[in-house]
């Protein structure tokens, strides 16, 4: 058994300078490199977050203008579409207004051409009536004498 002591003394005297070896290099890679390089994983990932962050602010950002401009569009089409309608209006207004005066204008002068032809008509039957007398009495001298004759 104290071989097996002697053995297990032996074994620990040559192991704590490697377990404290072994300890020291754990110790100065958590210092030297862990520390360090966790840090600047850290500031990586800051970075790419924050960087991931401004562009999905700016995303929205677009969006919100794109959103903005579309909406001025349908306002600025409707407005356009409301100034034509309103031009239509007028224009058909004005169409039906110089249709209605050309109505009236071509009514009166119908109106007129009647009156005119009314007027010849009945100066005419007057002319007639007035001359009618002195016709039959041409005719009858132009047919009596030639009766008269033929009978003497």
């Amino acid at each position: 058994m104290n071989d097996t002591f002697q053995q297990l003394g032996s074994f620990l005297v040559g192991a704590v300078p490697t377990m404290l070896l072994f300890i020291v290099l754990v110790l100065a890679y958590q210092f030297l490199i862990q520390g360090p390089l966790t840090e600047t994983l850290k500031k990586r990932r800051a970075l790419t977050v924050g960087a991931l962050e401004d562009a999905q602010k700016a995303i929205e950002r677009a969006e919100s203008r794109a959103g903005e401009y579309a909406d001025k569009l349908r306002q600025a089409r409707s407005e356009v579409y409301k100034a034509r309608e309103l031009r239509v209006k007028q224009w058909t207004a004005e169409r039906d207004a110089t249709l209605d005066a050309a109505r009236k204008a071509s009514g009166q002068k119908v109106a007129e051409a009647k009156a005119d032809l009314e007027a010849e008509a009945a100066q005419a039957r007057t002319s007639i009536e007035a001359s009618a007398g002195e016709l039959a009495s041409q005719v009858v001298r132009a047919i009596l004498p030639a009766a008269a004759g033929s009978s003497r």
